[in-house]
């Protein structure tokens, strides 16, 4: 299934080398987990989140199939607050 998940994404993101997914176990179901680089995640989320959802329809299709449980998460890593830019207090004009 991760082979399946990792053609799929690929073929929708503009970074394919920073996708990742990590598949991992919770009490008989595999969350597999989906890291993409920030500018990409709405591709995989799509319009109103018609993409991933299809995704994951797909995903438990599959996974059923072979007499599994299976999800699918984005995870968005946020970078630290340090490295957002500061903002500027807005001056009167003179």
């Amino acid at each position: 299934m991760q082979a399946f998940l990792e053609y799929v994404c690929k073929g929708l993101v503009d970074q394919p080398e920073v996708l990742t997914i990590t598949p991992v176990d919770r009490h008989g179901l595999t969350v597999y987990e989906l890291r993409v680089h920030p500018r990409d995640a709405g591709k995989i989320i799509g319009k109103q989140g018609r993409t991933i959802n299809a995704i994951r329809s797909l995903l438990q299709a599959g996974s059923g199939k072979k007499g599994l449980r299976a999800a699918l998460e984005l995870v968005e890593d946020r970078p630290p607050a340090s490295d957002a830019p500061v903002q500027s207090e807005p001056t009167a004009p003179a």
